[in-house]
């Protein structure tokens, strides 16, 4: 089915709209809150909780891309999830590295948030991501936003490990400098 005829069920208020939406979505989004949360149960919790989300959220808001729309609800659900959740206890490795990785980048919460607004760091990043090859933004964008693994990346990419942790320093290394330069205090 098409997004516009499921985002149209939503607002019709027709439960036929979260089955459409598992049948179409419900793999993606489960990936997205697998690799956060590296548990099947918990990332069928989230994943239920995305379409409770959806339901929540369609209508007043009409979605563009459905899939972002989604992809967007299930990570912040798996985020808020596992940061209450005890992450070295659960298994969450990638999600700890990520953070990790990302930290060198941008600072620990308090600094950034200090300096700039939490949506203005989002608009330079992706400003940034816009400055990047196409290669480096994807490897990038799988790596923190969807939490996935060296490993998984490189497959899907068909890169060495080696080649995709070169590629996320020498993005890490820019976004970096480009962050410094805007005056953000990393």
């Amino acid at each position: 089915m098409e997004d516009y005829k499921i985002v149209d069920l939503y607002w019709q208020r027709d439960e036929e709209a979260i089955k459409q939406t598992a049948n179409k979505y419900g793999n993606y989004c489960y990936s997205i809150a697998y690799n956060i949360l590296s548990n099947n149960e918990d990332a069928q919790e989230c994943l239920n909780d995305t379409y409770l989300g959806a339901w929540n959220a369609i209508p007043p808001h009409r979605p563009k891309i459905l899939a972002t729309f989604l992809g967007k609800i299930t990570r912040r659900i798996a985020l808020n999830k596992w940061r209450i959740k005890d992450a070295k206890k659960r298994g969450g490795g990638e999600v700890a590295l990520s953070f990790d990785e990302l930290e060198q980048c941008i600072g620990d919460n308090n600094s950034v948030s200090e300096e700039v607004a939490e949506q203005e760091l989002i608009d330079m990043i992706n400003d940034f991501l816009k400055t990047v090859s196409e290669s480096d933004r994807k490897i990038f964008v799988c790596r923190y936003f969807y939490f996935e693994s060296i490993e998984e990346i490189a497959l899907r990419f068909i890169f060495t490990q080696s080649k995709v942790k070169m590629s996320l320093k020498r993005t890490r290394d820019k976004l970096k400098d480009y962050l410094l330069k805007r005056g953000v205090i990393v």
